[in-house]
C-alpha cells in the first residue's frame, strides 16, 4: 500500500538531507503511528506522501502508483486516495458540517443525489449524526476535527493520513478522534497518525515508526512511546 525504497530528500543547497535513505513498508488495511521530535522528518514524510513535494532520489509507490511515473495531470486522481486531516481542521467557517463535507464531493463533480446519499452516512461513521446545521463555531474542537475527518474520508480513500489531529484537544475529546479512527481503519482504510502524544501512542500499542534526524531509528509492532 506504502512503500518508500531509500528515499531522501534535501531541499535547496541544505548538506543535510530532510530525508535520508528512508525505507518504509506500510501493508493494506494497517494503523501505524509515526513520532519523532519537531524537525525530525515527520512533515517531510507527509509532504511526500501526498506529492506536494517531490524526493530528491529513491523510489515511492502509494496504492500501486509509481511516483516516478505520475503525470502532473494524475496527480489530483492519487489525491483522492489519499485522505488528509491536519492538527487545525481547515473547515470553511461559512459552511455548516454537511456542507463541509459535502463540498469534498463537490469539487469532483458529484452529483446532488449522491451527496445528499453518502454524506449521512459519512457523519454517522464520525458520530455527528443530528449536527449536520452546526456550524464549524458551535462545535468543540473534537467535534471539528471529527468533521475534518469525514471530509477526508468522504471519497473513500485507500489510505488516510492523520497528522497531528489531536494536537489542539483536551484528553476526552483526543480519545473522541482516535477512536473514529480505529473504526475507520476496521473498515479497511490504512491509517498513519502522526502524534506527541504518549499517552496515544501507550494505549494503542500499534506499529510504531520513529523518525529522528531524518533517519528511521526505530520500526517496532505493538510498541509504546519509550520503546
Amino acid at each position: 500500500m506504502i512503500l518508500l525504497d531509500r528515499v531522501t530528500k534535501t531541499y535547496g543547497k541544505s548538506s543535510v538531507p530532510s530525508l535520508d535513505r528512508v525505507s518504509i513498508h506500510v501493508e493494506p488495511k494497517e494503523f501505524v503511528i509515526v513520532i519523532g521530535q519537531s524537525g525530525a522528518g515527520k512533515t517531510t514524510l507527509l509532504r511526500l506522501l501526498t506529492r506536494e513535494e517531490r524526493p530528491t532520489s529513491g523510489k515511492i509507490i502509494i496504492g500501486g502508483i509509481d511516483y516516478d511515473k505520475l503525470k502532473d495531470k494524475d496527480i489530483p486522481l492519487l489525491r483522492r486516495k489519499i485522505g488528509v486531516v491536519f492538527q487545525d481542521f481547515k473547515l470553511l467557517p461559512n459552511k455548516n458540517v454537511f456542507e463541509n463535507v459535502a463540498f469534498a464531493l463537490e469539487i469532483v463533480g458529484i452529483s446532488n443525489r449522491e451527496i445528499k446519499h453518502t454524506v449521512p452516512k459519512v457523519l454517522e461513521i464520525v458520530n455527528l449524526k443530528g449536527k449536520e446545521k452546526r456550524m464549524p463555531r458551535e462545535l468543540s474542537g473534537g467535534e471539528r476535527q471529527r468533521v475534518a475527518i469525514a471530509r477526508a474520508i468522504v471519497r473513500q480513500p485507500r489510505i488516510l493520513i492523520a497528522d497531528e489531529p489531536t494536537g489542539n484537544l483536551d484528553p476526552k475529546h483526543a480519545w473522541d478522534v482516535i477512536k473514529v479512527l480505529e473504526k475507520i481503519n476496521r473498515f479497511g482504510t490504512t491509517v498513519l497518525l502522526t502524534t506527541h502524544n504518549e499517552e496515544i501512542v501507550n494505549k494503542l500499542k500499534r506499529r510504531v515508526i520513529t523518525v529522528h534526524g531524518g533517519k528511521v531509528v526505530s520500526d517496532r509492532a505493538n510498541a509504546s512511546y519509550k520503546d
